[in-house]
């Protein structure tokens, strides 16, 4: 941003605080710096939890969901390959996958729960992506009688959209 740009913003009233993007940025080049490091003590797994951490600092400290959804996602995801490291081995691999989606599905329900007590307006939303992968993930746990059902529902799924396509369309004429 130029000088001009931020006369403007500051004559606006808008003066803005660059505190905390600057703050995390660091945070995040750190990580990655040290992360070339800590793969060679065989750390490396700390990477996506501790740039999910990062984001999920910018966003409570900036109380802006839009921090919240990279830093759900990636520490879900963090947390699936520490997990599935520590508990899920490679023998197993229904235990490590429905380890990976519960964990992941965790990190999508967390940008709800952080949106919901750091910001204006509760995210929803991320509830659905969450609640699929638990579901798959649970399967997964459960095994065969649970597996057949997914299968099946994932043969039928057009089929919903179809329906609900349908409604909306028919909700509109009337």
């Amino acid at each position: 941003m130029d000088a001009k740009q931020l006369k403007l913003d500051e004559a606006e009233g808008q003066t803005k605080n660059y505190r905390t993007p600057g703050i995390v940025l660091i945070i995040i080049g750190l990580i990655a710096l040290f992360g070339q490091f800590l793969a060679q003590l065989n750390l490396g797994f700390l990477v996506l939890p501790g740039l999910g951490l990062g984001f999920l600092l910018w966003g409570i400290l900036s109380r802006e969901a839009g921090f919240l959804i990279p830093g759900g996602i990636l520490s879900g995801i963090g947390l699936g390959v520490i997990m599935m490291d520590r508990f899920g081995g490679a023998e197993d691999s229904a235990l490590s996958g429905a380890v990976f989606m519960l964990s992941f599905a965790a990190g999508w329900g967390l940008i709800t729960l952080l949106s919901a007590v750091v910001t204006d307006e509760t995210q929803w939303w991320p509830l659905i992506p969450g609640g699929i992968m638990a579901f798959i993930g649970g399967a997964l746990l459960i095994g065969e009688p649970a597996l057949a059902v997914l299968e099946f529902l994932g043969r039928i799924w057009p089929v919903a959209l179809i329906l609900v396509g349908g409604y909306l369309i028919w909700r509109q004429r009337r």
